[in-house]
């Protein structure tokens, strides 16, 4: 059995990917539909975990087999003004996403501590970037890390409440589906949470950054070795991934839904509402939990924007340096905390946030998708590491999925 230290530096990439997967904007979504649905829709955590393994899989292996980011990638075997639209793309649809999640943590901040929510949300803004610009790539790779422990207070919630556990196995393994277009969008919406256009980005920049440093540790090592140490690590973090979502909607089914409870739109209401149910304890694990998810979210969301644009434009680049060797990096870091933070300003309901990230990352995810598969199944690009053939067969069944994802989100959307 690993020793708990030991077990704390084999994180990698992987599990700081899918645990930042579940951001207060997931949070609200999975909620929802625990809320809405009861435990009906458990059975998507089962569905979706294969898909996000085989997608992140591949562009992890991108990243690690190239020594260079998606972006950069992507200008390189494809064209510049595709890379660029992505990148735009990515940046703007980022941004939205910090939005929502800013929104919901000084919410939810403000449920613990009274005060003026405009202060908490630009304090939180500036210390992430703070954390993101100043502090040296091995460190903040651990506060990252420890950050992923915030999501267990999720599955505490499960525990401390009651549940109905046959219920929960039966909807974890028979797919149900309900009728009606909110449930519809519901499925769409939790497909473009937990496949995400920006985890593509940031976990195939960070497999380089990481090869960079364990470079200078330990020197080369084998790339079947690595790609066998990326692959494992990819697989953990995917399940803790979604192991976390099922644990929000059986939180939220078991309590809210059975309260009568069925309509929650923003994370500090989900956390509000299970005080009066659950009690305070539940309420203060939820909201921990929001707030650990966004301070680990937002890095990445910034990061892997900033990832994007540099690899287009060919600026230096990473965490690893410091802002007086790569200041276009942070300075675009900067542009989506701090534009995230500004656009709360505009008036605009949290909820809409929310829904415009889901339509956008609906809508992006299948793009970039295409490209991944390619890139991970060309040889000409891998050489003699391409993506094996059961990964891209699940990466294109994926593509056709997210497809009619964005389609049906679309029309849902302007109905």
């Amino acid at each position: 059995m690993l020793h708990p230290r030991k077990l704390f530096k084999n994180i990698g990439p992987g599990v700081i990917t899918g645990a930042s997967d579940d951001d207060p904007s997931g949070v609200v979504t999975y909620s929802q539909t625990g809320a809405q649905y009861g435990y009906r829709f458990l059975w998507l955590a089962l569905f979706t975990t294969p898909l996000m393994i085989a997608v992140q899989e591949m562009s992890a292996r991108i990243g690690l087999v190239t020594r260079q980011g998606l972006g950069n990638v992507i200008r390189r075997h494809v064209s510049r003004r595709v890379a660029l639209s992505l990148a735009v793309g990515l940046l703007i649809v980022n941004t939205i996403n910090i939005s929502a999640d800013l929104n919901a943590m000084a919410a939810v901040m403000k449920l613990i501590v009274p005060g003026n929510a405009v202060a908490f949300l630009f304090g939180f803004a500036v210390l992430i970037l703070i954390l993101e610009v100043t502090v040296s790539y091995s460190k903040y790779a651990n506060v990252l890390k420890w950050l992923t422990i915030t999501l267990f207070s999720y599955v505490l919630v499960v525990l401390v409440t009651k549940q109905d556990w046959s219920a929960i196995a039966f909807h974890t393994i028979v797919p149900t589906l309900t009728g009606g277009k909110e449930s519809w969008y519901l499925i769409t919406a939790i497909l473009g949470t937990t496949i995400s256009p920006y985890l593509f980005y940031w976990q195939a920049s960070e497999e380089v950054e990481e090869e960079s440093l364990l470079d200078k540790m330990k020197g080369r090592i084998e790339m079947k070795t690595k790609i066998r140490k990326m692959r494992h690590d990819t697989m953990v973090g995917m399940i803790l991934s979604n192991v976390i979502m099922f644990f929000i909607i059986v939180a939220t089914a078991g309590t809210l839904h059975q309260a009568g409870i069925m309509n929650i739109t923003s994370a500090d209401q989900a956390a509000s509402a299970l005080k009066p149910i659950a009690g305070s304890f539940a309420f203060t694990l939820f909201a921990i939990g929001i707030l650990g998810t966004g301070l680990l979210a937002i890095p990445v969301l910034a990061g892997s924007a900033a990832y994007a644009m540099s690899e287009v434009f060919q600026w230096k680049e990473g965490l690893g340096k410091k802002f007086r060797d790569a200041k276009a990096f942070y300075v675009m870091i900067a542009v989506a905390i701090i534009g995230g933070a500004i656009a709360t300003m505009v008036g605009t309901n949290p909820i809409t946030f929310l829904i415009l990230a889901a339509v956008l990352n609906g809508l992006l995810a299948p793009v970039i998708l295409w490209f991944i598969v390619r890139l991970a199944s060309d040889k000409n690009v891998m050489g003699g590491n391409t993506s094996p053939r059961s990964f891209a067969t699940i990466g294109w069944a994926t593509f056709a999925l997210m497809v009619a994802s964005g389609i049906l989100t679309i029309i849902q959307f302007f109905r």
